[in-house]
């Protein structure tokens, strides 16, 4: 990979602003680069390339003229199709929804525009973002780039391949039960779920519920930095976009640059499952390898995990109940034009009763509670970021794992959600492969509020483990996907089933 779309994101905004590459150069790279691998993991869904093309000029200008250049400036970005974006079709993955074209970008969209990004077009995802398995009844499944017939996960599951094969070095994402952390470990990128309200978002119809976020991927850790120092923002229609009045909270300096972070200084917890997830041997085996490679770089690491009791629980009642207030009446009245997901979920919200709110609202309030005493002891926990090694995409959701039946079809996604149901941040990192050849993402847990903290420790692990073949990050076969097949000449390539 030599191509300019395959520069960091940091690397490629130094030399914009040092008038050594231009924004038209930049984003044409990326476009061939579309052009030539889409056709066999459908990542990038809807493109928006003449209305880039224009912006890109304009951006080129600017830097000619001198103008002041924001932190984004000419960098090309994906965004998830669950993100309105003016003038360009925003499906949801829903049928209901396939000509849909909004007259006005959500909040994330506004603030990396303002930063200078050139969106590129929209990045594939589930239908609503439900399930981790990146296909839907709209545009069809989204192939793994080390393996076209394999999940890419999801629900960011076009985000995380459109980086891992170059297509742009910056994509936007969501997380509830592991949306930005489960596609990055399967595609071998970063993703980053930030707490709760860091990251202001005017689009969750239960505003007050901590579950879903918005946030940033990318190859690196500093890119993902880079991107979050312009989505970090305060927005008063987000009830937890925690604000002091007169007072600026959220600071751009705060995220780039990181902080360096001493990992020799560190308590680290170590921990497969967090005493609960179904976590498959072959993803065990690779945890168990790759940490015994980098230990040693800590003052203390041990086996420990929070007590996470109810948590199955708990998530399944408080998403339920989510999907219910989303897309009951899309279920009552449309059910041949909603996916099995969809209406699984709405079906369990609609059997669950106010006790049962209340029990898994308050077992979320202890175990959140159980894990601030955990980080009295500990200042990061490290688990494997995904339970399973990626499997087709034609399975809509594991059923098993190692023989054993899964209780739903997000069970298999519990190393992701207890860290949603505690509202900490977590980055996953990509580090080598597992036994059968797929990416290995770890997942870094920090403490609450500790997203600068936690991305430096993950910038500084980054720099470890790049220096081991074992553990450096993976990069797809890009000459195998140029002379793929198409993807769409797969069975079963759309549909919900």
């Amino acid at each position: 990979m030599t191509d300019a779309c395959d520069l960091t994101a940091r690397a490629a905004r130094a030399l914009i602003g040092a008038k050594k590459l231009s924004p038209v150069e930049l984003l044409e790279s990326c476009i061939g680069r579309i052009e030539a691998v889409d056709h066999a993991v459908n990542a990038m869904v809807a493109r928006d390339f003449d209305r880039a093309r224009a912006t890109a000029r304009a951006a080129e200008q600017a830097v000619m003229h001198g103008d002041a250049l924001g932190a984004l400036h000419g960098l090309p970005v994906g965004i998830k199709d669950l993100e309105n974006t003016a003038g360009l079709r925003t499906t949801f993955g829903s049928p209901l929804f396939a000509d849909n074209v909004p007259a006005t970008d959500d909040r994330t969209v506004v603030c990396v525009r303002a930063a200078g990004a050139i969106v590129v077009g929209k990045t594939n995802t589930p239908e609503f973002g439900a399930g981790a398995n990146t296909r839907n009844a709209v545009y069809g499944a989204t192939g793994n780039p080390f393996d076209p017939s394999r999940s890419a996960a999801g629900s960011s599951g076009g985000s995380a391949v459109a980086l891992a094969t170059g297509m742009v070095p910056l994509a936007s994402g969501s997380d509830m039960g592991g949306s930005l952390r489960n596609p990055a470990a399967f595609c071998g990128i970063t993703g980053f779920r930030p707490t709760p309200g860091l990251v202001a978002t005017e689009m969750r119809g239960f505003g007050w519920s901590p579950l879903a976020v918005n946030g940033p991927m990318a190859r690196t850790v500093g890119d993902v930095a880079l991107m979050l120092s312009v989505m970090a923002s305060d927005d008063s229609r987000d009830p937890l976009a925690t604000t002091i009045h007169g007072r600026q909270v959220r600071r751009p300096e705060d995220f780039s640059p990181l902080p360096e972070i001493d990992l020799s200084r560190l308590r680290v917890a170590i921990t497969p499952d967090f005493g609960f997830a179904p976590t498959e041997r072959i993803v065990r085996a690779a945890f168990a390898e790759k940490i015994a490679t980098f230990t040693s770089a800590f003052a203390r690491a041990e086996e420990a995990t929070p007590d996470c009791a109810g948590a199955d629980d708990a998530f399944a009642v408080l998403r339920a109940v989510g999907f219910l207030a989303a897309h009951e009446e899309k279920v009552r009245l449309h059910p041949d034009k909603v996916g099995p997901n969809v209406r699984g979920n709405v079906a369990d919200g609609r059997a669950y009763s106010a006790m049962d709110v209340a029990r898994a609202t308050t077992a979320q309030t202890q175990l959140y509670r159980r894990w601030q005493a955990f980080f009295g002891d500990y200042d990061v926990i490290l688990t494997p970021a995904i339970s399973i090694s990626p499997r087709p995409w034609s399975e809509l959701f594991p059923r098993e794992i190692d023989g054993v039946a899964t209780q739903s079809y997000f069970h298999w996604l519990a190393l992701a959600y207890a860290v949603t149901l505690a509202g900490h941040p977590a980055v996953c990192l990509p580090v080598g492969r597992d036994a059968a050849g797929m990416p290995f993402g770890l997942q870094i847990v920090g403490p609450r509020g500790g997203d600068a903290f936690v991305l430096g420790v993950a910038q500084a692990l980054e720099r470890i483990v790049a220096e081991n073949p074992s553990t450096a990050r993976p990069l797809p076969d890009l000459a195998r996907l140029r002379a793929a097949p198409p993807i769409s000449d797969m069975p079963g390539f759309i549909g919900f089933s």
